[in-house]
């Protein structure tokens, strides 16, 4: 079986609107599966600039997957080997959640492999 990998990456800006309303961070961190392929994450590793408490949630088609949160000026490195299969068709997507008003940047790389 032949794989490859993926990473939807990049620091990016953004402004909270509540916890409770995650919203997409940058176009750039969604990924189609192909037809007929496969994808399985790997790891999401996250740093937040903030002085809050922020989280980043994969989803899938629009459904929260994993939730990643990140403390103040902190990051997280989580691995996700073996978790399970995304089927083809569906859209990976990271979006983001802070208290609202807080603003900074956040730094994303997540990595996957697709067979």
């Amino acid at each position: 079986m032949t794989s490859t990998p993926r990473f939807l990456q990049g620091v990016f800006a953004f402004t909270g609107s509540g916890l409770t309303k995650p919203a997409p961070i940058d176009p750039s961190l969604s990924y189609l599966v192909p037809p007929g392929l496969t994808a399985q994450p790997l790891y999401f590793r996250g740093g937040n600039s903030s002085d809050e408490l922020l989280y980043v949630t994969l989803t899938r088609d629009g459904q929260p997957m994993r939730i990643f949160p990140m403390g103040a000026k902190s990051s997280v490195n989580v691995p996700l080997r073996v978790v399970e299969d995304v089927d083809p068709d569906s859209t990976l997507e990271l979006v983001l959640a802070a208290p609202e008003a807080t603003a900074g940047e956040v730094v994303i790389d997540f990595g996957m492999v697709v067979f």
